[in-house]
Formats: C-alpha cells, sequence, structure tokens
C-alpha cells in the first residue's frame, strides 16, 4: 500500500492542471478510433465492491481537536451498503501521450484513495480506469507546445465504464456520481448526455461535482432538469463548488466559479449548510508527511506526531457560498488561534515556484474540505432515495 500512498500528494499536487479541459465538455461525444476498453476485466476499475484495491486500504484517521489534543478515528466501511457511488478521478496522469493508457500508475491509485475511498462507508465503490487528457498534454498546451491527444476518449471511457456498470452491477440500485476536476467535466457531460431526462436519471440519488462549474439557471435555479441539494433528505439534486479562501477571492482572470452564459451561474452548494449561509465543514485533510510526499510537513499539533494520512480538524474550518463580481464560489475561512496548540492554517493553494496562484483558489482540497459533510449526507440521501 505504501508504495503508492507515497505518492498521494505529489500525483495531486498536479491535478489542478486539468481544470481547463473540465469547463468545457463536450456536448456530443466525437467518434474515437481506438478500441474500446473491456470493462468486464477487473483491471480496467480502480475500485469495486469486495476487493483489495485502492479503495480497500487504511482510512484511520487523527482528529486533532482545538486544543491540540489528538485522538485516532477508526473506518468502518458499511456492512451492506444501501446505494452505489461512482467516481471519476481529476486530472493526474503522467503519463508520457497526450491521453494516459489504461495502467493504473501510483497517480491513479492515490486520487481514489485520498478522494473517494471513504465513501465506502455509505456505498459500494465502482471507480473505473479512463484514458484521460494527462499533464503531460496540459503542459504541452501551456506552454506552447501541443502534443497530440483526445479529448473525447476519456469521456467515451466513462461513459462505457458507466454503461456496462448499469448493465452488470446496478440492478435498480440508487448510485451517486462523484467526480473533481477532469473528473467532474467527463461526469457533467455524462449527466447532460445519458441521465438528465433519460430513464437512468431515476436511479441518481445525488451528483457531487466538484472543482468544475456547472451552469445554473438564474431563473430556474435548475441544472436541466436537477436542482440544487438543499437538505440532506433531498435526492437527485447535485453538489457542486469551487473553492477560495474568503480573505482571496477568484481574481478576474480566474477559471474558476464563472460561466460563459449570462442567465446561468456556476453552481455553488456549501456541504456544510445545504439550506444556505454559513457553516462550519468537516473535513479529512492529507497528512504530507505520512504521504511521503516530500514537502514541508504541516504542523497539525504543536509537539505531536500524527502517523495517519488523514487528519480531521472539527471547527477549524467554514465556508459559505458568494455570489460577486461574477463569481459564484465557496469562500472559505480557517479559525485559527495562535493561542492553542493547533494549526492556524491549511495547505491547498497552487504554488508554481514560490508563488500562490490565486487564479486556482483551493483547487488541490476542493475534495478534502468538505468530505466528511459530503459522506454525511450521501448517507441520508441513500436512505432517502430507498425509502422512496
Amino acid at each position: 500500500m505504501r508504495t503508492w500512498i507515497a505518492g498521494a500528494l505529489v500525483g495531486l499536487g498536479l491535478l489542478a492542471a486539468g481544470a481547463a479541459w473540465t469547463q468545457t465538455p463536450p456536448a456530443t461525444p466525437a467518434p474515437t478510433s481506438p478500441a474500446k476498453n473491456d470493462y468486464a476485466d477487473p483491471k480496467t476499475w480502480l475500485c469495486l465492491p469486495g476487493r483489495d484495491d485502492a479503495c480497500a486500504q487504511d482510512l484511520t484517521a487523527t482528529v486533532v481537536q482545538a486544543d491540540g489534543a489528538v485522538a485516532k478515528e477508526p473506518f468502518k466501511a458499511a456492512d451492506k451498503p444501501l446505494v452505489d457511488c461512482f467516481y471519476v478521478y481529476p486530472t493526474v496522469s503522467n503519463d508520457p501521450g497526450g491521453n494516459s493508457d489504461m495502467t493504473a500508475n501510483r497517480e491513479e491509485l492515490a486520487a481514489a484513495y485520498v478522494q473517494f475511498a471513504r465513501f465506502r462507508a455509505v456505498c459500494r465503490p465502482f471507480a473505473p480506469l479512463y484514458r484521460q487528457f494527462t499533464l503531460t498534454a496540459l503542459r504541452g498546451f501551456m506552454t506552447g507546445k501541443p502534443i497530440p491527444a483526445d479529448r473525447f476518449l476519456g469521456y467515451n471511457d466513462v461513459r462505457d465504464a458507466w454503461n456496462w456498470y448499469l448493465a452488470n452491477e446496478n440492478k435498480g440500485r440508487g448510485v451517486i456520481l462523484i467526480g473533481h476536476s477532469q473528473g467532474s467535466g467527463v461526469l457533467r457531460a455524462l449527466i447532460e448526455n445519458e441521465i438528465d431526462g433519460k430513464p437512468a436519471q431515476k436511479l441518481m440519488v445525488s451528483a457531487i461535482l466538484l472543482g468544475t462549474n456547472v451552469p445554473v439557471s438564474n431563473r430556474t435555479g435548475m441544472w436541466g432538469s436537477i436542482p440544487l441539494c438543499n437538505s440532506a433528505s433531498q435526492t437527485g439534486c447535485l453538489i457542486s463548488y469551487v473553492s477560495f479562501r474568503a480573505d482571496s477571492p477568484p481574481p478576474a482572470s480566474s477559471r474558476f466559479g464563472k460561466v460563459d452564459s449570462a442567465d446561468s451561474s456556476a453552481a455553488c452548494v456549501n456541504p456544510g449548510a445545504l439550506a444556505g449561509g454559513k457553516g462550519l465543514l468537516r473535513p479529512y485533510f492529507t497528512n504530507r508527511a505520512s504521504s511521503g510526499a516530500g514537502n514541508a510537513e504541516t504542523v497539525w499539533a504543536k509537539g505531536k506526531t500524527i502517523d495517519t494520512v488523514f487528519v480531521s480538524t472539527p471547527g477549524l474550518v467554514s465556508a459559505e457560498c458568494v455570489n460577486k463580481d461574477g463569481f459564484s464560489y465557496l469562500a472559505v475561512t480557517v479559525h485559527g488561534d495562535p493561542a492553542d496548540a493547533r494549526t492556524d492554517t491549511i495547505a491547498g493553494d497552487v504554488v508554481v515556484m514560490g508563488v500562490i496562484q490565486k487564479d486556482w483558489g483551493l483547487h488541490l482540497i476542493d475534495s478534502n474540505l468538505g468530505m466528511g459533510d459530503q459522506i454525511d449526507i450521501a448517507g441520508q440521501q441513500a436512505k432517502a432515495w430507498t425509502s422512496k
């Protein structure tokens, strides 16, 4: 396990670069020449139920209280999960081509582990590999040296994985769709093309699409026929946001928190306060020291050693959705106290050559910020959907 967990923050530290793709998902998939994947082959999946894989590793967390006290929090997967979860990971592949191959390297494994595995507390996990638009292609594009890449191939793969899941595993079960960055962009296209207004919509418990701009009508408050979630008992709804520090809002150049249409706004749903307003978040951050990423260690509590990959900090972070200057985003406030032993800040900014890229906000930790809340909501939605 440690072989690939050691690269968790290394790989996820690069995922922000894929956001440019996520803002313009394909409306209609284009035909591609590569052969289709066989999603009946377990090797084409990062996570499947009942398997020792990326989602079945140690998820013990250390809870760091405001006074610096620490305690281990064991993880327990649901014995008989009521619903399924279908996850698409963000831009993490360092494969040399424009599209990744179908080998699960440590980047893909780490993404599923850090962003998705904890959802096993409420659902059966399904996470397909797909031939995504790579970091290599993004670097080429951003430096003016583009390399050939098929922007539709990854979507087609995920669509095929979804269809295989529906035909072979779903059996009428509810399903929660979860993604981040490029993964959210791919799921956005999947929902628009294959779910919204289609028979599969009745199976959708909810969609959690983070780190991408989902256009919501200013008139109806809907994304197509899908409303924003405003209570944990609501089903068939959307949770989506892009996150920024409250004291560092998106600059005019930011690609996050805005959409092209004047009739729509980027969706923002606060998992810490679904009905609106401010609310505390229950994050599950990753501990740099235990991940072996080689970055500076966060001192979560002075004088205390944290040896788990996950760290929870009750009461440290709150958030509210803000709509200002043409941007709609989750404004995150850190309630540090210099007088206590706990950390007064959090990492999560995109940093290039020592300079914080403010237009990215807290993209690197979109998923982690409200993960505890998302899982709690998913559990309540699963019960509500099943009861119907």
